[in-house]
């Protein structure tokens, strides 16, 4: 009999909902041993609690105070998707009621609620923690971390890295809470889009040392509902020229973190360049990889690959289908019930960001933010 995994969901917004969306597509993964199932959730805003309550027939808690959630024995782990700004306050409250969690990026607003975050996870061992980051679940994304595994690619030259969202151009898009930083925090999109580009160079040892920070706020205001124009005080675009202490010596990271890049919706890109491998995939291409073997002497010569969909957890549609975000999730919250249940016994090594990882994650971008104030290359 499979394993059951009892959810609590808090927060019913968009993420909130994509949980539960792919919580109900459990059935596509082939040979998994344990079944996640929502029974709760919990959230500020009337209409959302409703559409869960509506779409989720055995639903057993729908309500306001997301304590009443912690304090149901029936409940397992929390998945929490709210804004940065509550992570702290949350995320240790969660912890500390021996609820396992699977936290929104970027697991705390800033370094100091970050490190909260993580105290609370030291003071209860017991309790198993992630932070969200699906992109890096897309089939390309996975070869690139086995060619990094293998270590393929000799002395690295570079790493590039980043996440276009660019659903911000339009200066008539209403203003919401990530483009305010008393709720966002400091670090505007990096905070949000961070961990997706950072996941897989941190999880294999690809550490900046030293960061040059750019940071661009592009549009100062935006409207609210009632069209007021507010301040948008939260940074737009950010692009962070870091420097990595390789075993082999010193190479370049360029990371791009962009709310606004004309043309682009939802862009994850990681490129590696090495003295005897080379490979990049984008979620552009998202059945493609590009990669280069090198030998001294023989020609310098890009391959291009057809991926279809086959994922780091075998699926129903195997891998002839076309794979996409949806898909990405799903393989993320697999990975996440995976380890979960079976520790360093899990089916595939890539398991979701851990606490540890998002500690970097945090020291970065405050590095990042300190190289901007002062206008130098900040040390980590």
């Amino acid at each position: 009999m499979k394993q059951e995994i009892r959810f609590g969901i808090i927060g019913t917004g968009m993420m909130g909902r994509e949980f539960a969306a792919a919580l109900s597509r459990w059935l596509e993964l082939l040979d998994v041993d344990h079944t996640p199932r929502i029974a709760g959730v919990a959230g500020t805003n009337p209409a959302g609690v409703e559409w869960f309550r509506s779409n989720l027939p055995g639903l057993r808690y729908a309500v306001s105070d997301y304590r009443e959630l912690l304090d149901k024995a029936d409940i397992d782990a929390i998945y929490c998707a709210t804004p940065h700004h509550l992570h702290a306050e949350m995320y240790t409250a969660i912890i500390q009621s021996g609820k396992h969690l699977l936290g929104e990026k970027p697991f705390g607003m800033d370094l100091e609620a970050n490190r909260r975050i993580l105290a609370a996870l030291q003071a209860n061992p017991q309790v198993f923690a992630r932070c969200t980051s699906q992109f890096t679940y897309f089939p390309g994304a996975q070869l690139l971390t086995r060619f990094l595994q293998e270590g393929r690619f000799g002395r690295i030259i570079e790493v590039q890295a980043g996440f276009l969202h660019s659903s911000d151009l339009d200066p008539r898009k209403p203003i919401n809470w990530k483009r305010q930083v008393q709720f966002c925090g400091e670090y505007g999109c990096m905070g949000d889009l961070g961990m997706h580009i950072l996941h897989i160079p941190l999880r294999y040892g690809l550490v900046p040392a030293r960061v040059h920070a750019l940071l661009s706020k592009i549009i100062p205001q935006r409207p609210d509902r009632n069209g007021n124009l507010l301040p948008c005080d939260t940074w737009d675009n950010a692009v962070l020229a870091c420097e990595v202490d390789g075993a082999a010596g010193t190479f370049p990271m360029l990371l791009s973190f962009k709310r606004i890049e004309p043309g682009e919706v939802n862009t994850w890109y990681l490129r590696i360049t090495g003295t005897q491998f080379s490979a990049e995939f984008s979620t552009k291409q998202p059945r493609t990889l590009r990669s280069m073997s090198y030998e001294s002497g023989k020609p310098q010569a890009w391959e291009q690959r057809d991926l279809g969909s086959a994922s780091a957890y075998p699926t129903i549609s195997g891998a002839n289908f076309e794979f996409g975000a949806g898909d990405a999730f799903l393989q993320m919250c697999a990975a996440f019930c995976d380890e979960l249940v079976h520790g360093k016994d899990m089916r595939q090594p890539f398991g979701c960001v851990t606490p540890e990882e998002t500690r970097l994650q945090h020291e970065l971008f405050t590095a990042a933010l300190h190289s901007q104030r002062e206008q130098i290359v900040a040390r980590l």
